[in-house]
């Protein structure tokens, strides 16, 4: 006997290029594809999308598109497009949002729970107008109540079971209220030209999670030039740079004496209260070198004096977090940590440093060196703030609160050097 095949709508109505809904499928998926080769970010894609299928006649109410990334903070993110505001809302998601009772009854992830079971791009289709039963989500019911007539929902994912490193798939959805729903050419043209738009998010998507692994694990500024093409080893650039360095005092008998989970949390306590100093003023966090952090603040000379102020702000701010972060700590019988903090100001390499097949993108020279053995003086001085005279110099004429504490040896270093500290007081 012989086979018989049938062709789906969009087949159909790409066989007649000479019909309307041919010609929207043909020029829609041309336009994704172009958008996706220039490097159209999520926002412009949706949006873009949805003016295009408004303009082919689609009576859209409401649409949203979502995908998955990688990210420490964020689990997502969405588009949701309104006919009322034709605009995009763009939002993120925190993985937390996705561990309730609420998201697991939600259409969106029941698409996702089917293409984990193996199911290849899942859909769902309810023609909400069509009586209860077609209504078995509560956001359906919210739609209906609202006016919606018909809901269509489909699941892209990225890869064969979805490869987390281009995020793991594309979720839309869309929502009409017109009187009977979408009709066949609707559904004909959503069907035909998401692959394309999906293809084109997927670029984005991969670039956008490079970007924010690059900048978790390298540093925001240190991680754009990385992804910017900065990836020649030995390719370094003289900056000036207030460098900041920070270790916890007493870490070693702190990890003896208490357990791993403990000591894991105390260090994320201390960095993100460090971090958190930084952040607004321009710190760029170069690496944790296990109980230490390391980071500069960046400036051109005619900034030296306003950097250097920002970076004793930033000091004094961490210093008073980590007091309230050891108040808190004591409450819970937890063990209290000591940082102690160094600044230092001076010409730096900065670029790439290592092996052929593993670099570092990082700061090297003797103002390096310096910070790290000031901050050693922290704790025979009993100051948990220190600096360098160089340092002190920038702030003088601005900045009260450093006192000179006498000069001293540096291992390492030639001369002895003045150092100072923060003025009792100074830190609230």
């Amino acid at each position: 006997m012989e086979a018989r095949f049938f062709a789906t709508p969009a087949q159909l109505a790409l066989r007649s290029l000479e019909t309307p809904l041919g010609r929207n499928i043909i020029s829609t998926n041309i336009w994704a594809v172009h958008q996706g080769l220039r490097g159209a970010s999520a926002y412009e894609l949706f949006d873009g999308y949805c003016q295009q299928l408004v303009i082919d006649g689609v009576p859209l109410w409401r649409a949203q598109a979502g995908m998955q990334t990688l990210h420490p903070q964020w689990a997502a993110y969405s588009y949701l497009w309104r006919r009322d505001l034709n605009a995009i809302q763009p939002d993120q998601h925190a993985r937390r949002d996705f561990d309730n009772a609420q998201w697991r009854r939600s259409t969106l992830y029941d698409l996702i729970r089917r293409a984990n079971a193996g199911e290849h791009n899942p859909s769902m289709r309810r023609r909400l107008d069509a009586g209860p039963e077609q209504r078995d989500f509560a956001v359906l019911d919210e739609f209906f109540q609202q006016g919606a007539t018909d809901y269509f929902a489909q699941l892209f994912t990225f890869g064969e079971s979805g490869d987390p490193s281009q995020g793991t798939g594309a979720l839309y959805s869309f929502v009409t209220d017109r009187g009977g729903g979408f009709d066949d050419d609707d559904m004909a043209l959503l069907q035909s030209t998401l692959p394309a738009l999906s293809l084109a998010m997927k670029a984005h998507a991969s670039h956008e999670i490079a970007s924010a692994l690059l900048g978790t694990y390298l540093g925001q500024e240190t991680g754009r030039r990385v992804h910017a093409g900065a990836i020649d080893r030995g390719s370094v650039e003289t900056i000036h740079a207030v460098l900041w360095f920070a270790d916890i005092r007493g870490f070693t008998a702190m990890s003896d004496a208490w357990p791993g989970s403990v000591v894991v949390d105390a260090l994320d306590d201390v960095f993100e209260a460090l971090a958190a100093a930084l952040r607004p003023r321009g710190g760029e966090v170069l690496k944790f070198l296990g109980d230490g952090m390391l980071a500069t603040l960046a400036f051109d000379e005619a900034d030296r004096a306003t950097t250097c102020r920002a970076a004793l702000d930033a000091a004094a701010e961490a210093t008073a977090a980590i007091a309230a972060l050891n108040a808190a700590r004591t409450a819970s019988g937890l063990p209290i940590v000591t940082v102690d903090l160094a600044l230092h100001v001076g010409d730096v390499l900065y670029g790439n440093v290592g092996a052929a097949d593993r670099l570092d993108f990082t700061v090297v020279g003797p103002a390096v060196n310096e910070v790290t053995r000031i901050e050693a003086l922290c704790e025979p001085l009993q100051h948990t703030v220190l600096t360098s005279a160089e340092f002190a110099e920038a702030v003088k004429d601005t900045d009260q609160r450093l006192v000179s504490l006498g000069r001293y040896e540096l291992r390492g270093v030639r001369e002895p050097k003045e150092i100072f500290g923060l003025a009792p007081g100074a830190v609230r």
